[in-house]
């Protein structure tokens, strides 16, 4: 994978602050899979003492988005990616440090070479759960990529 995570996160700081901020950090990336984390701080919870869902959102979107970039930057072709559709289910109060990971690489990588070949849009649904320190898992997040190849301007 062309990416590393200190190029996401440099990313996260410049394009995406208010991920950044809340303390999403990507820490590992391959070819199948993506790992995130994102620790309780006041500046992410909720009234309830645990990290708020929306951040949580945030930590699960990118174990997903950061294959997607990197598959995109990777086939050297002007893909656009976009998120169509997302589910997400809480099964815990999320506290301390959480971890999202996504082993959906190749479901997405198999879209991406589909639009090359064949020029079209698709759609891949992708998986991140989040365990806390003790292995529970406190949400799974759902997210519906869409991919396609732009559309590219003559002069």
């Amino acid at each position: 994978m062309p990416l590393k995570p200190r190029q996401i996160n440099t990313f996260l700081f410049f394009k995406l602050p208010s991920a950044f901020f809340c303390g999403v950090r990507l820490r590992s990336i391959g070819e199948k899979s993506c790992v995130t984390t994102v620790k309780h701080r006041w500046i992410n919870q909720n009234p309830f003492r645990s990290i708020f869902w929306a951040v949580q959102g945030m930590a699960a979107e990118l174990s997903t988005g950061a294959m997607v970039m990197s598959y995109i930057r990777e086939c050297d072709q002007n893909v656009s990616m976009l998120v169509a559709n997302n589910k997400g289910t809480f099964l815990k109060k999320a506290k301390g440090r959480i971890i999202f990971t996504c082993n959906d690489g190749e479901l997405i990588k198999d879209a991406i070479d589909k639009t090359i070949a064949t020029g079209g849009g698709y759609t891949c649904w992708m998986k991140a759960e989040g365990k806390d320190a003790t292995g529970d898992i406190v949400s799974r997040f759902e997210f519906e990529w869409t991919v396609k190849l732009k559309k590219s301007t003559s002069s």
